[in-house]
């Protein structure tokens, strides 16, 4: 059986993203990084991993793999996540009633945050 270990994403400037992401995921780094490669894992114990590599590759608008961020506190985690560098993305294919809001890293991934209260 195998289960996902890290999530792989590229970054123009690896120690920016890392930056980011270890304050958003309260992550800290496995080992040293350098400025083509990372990899974070949670503070906390164990959990699923978040590889940064360099990449020139263009952020994809709409992209076909994303994070979703679970929070029963979604407009507060929005707003701290702006805080720390994230944006707001005009999403043209949010549903009615969206339980999720996306946001772009400071590196311009695109990324949810879902609100697990939503709907009941």
């Amino acid at each position: 059986m195998v289960h996902i270990g890290t999530v792989v994403m590229g970054a123009s400037d690896v120690r920016r993203a890392a930056t980011f992401w270890k304050a958003a995921l309260h992550y800290t780094e496995r080992e040293a990084g350098t400025d083509d490669w990372v990899v974070l894992v949670p503070v906390d114990g164990p959990g699923v991993g978040l590889s940064l590599g360099r990449s020139t590759a263009p952020v994809q608008e709409v992209p076909r793999v994303h994070l979703d961020l679970y929070s029963a506190t979604q407009e507060a985690e929005v707003e701290r996540l702006i805080g720390l560098g994230a944006q707001r993305v005009a999403w043209e294919l949010y549903p009615p009633d969206p339980d999720f809001v996306v946001l772009a890293d400071p590196e311009g991934n695109r990324f949810c945050v879902i609100d697990t209260t939503h709907g009941g």
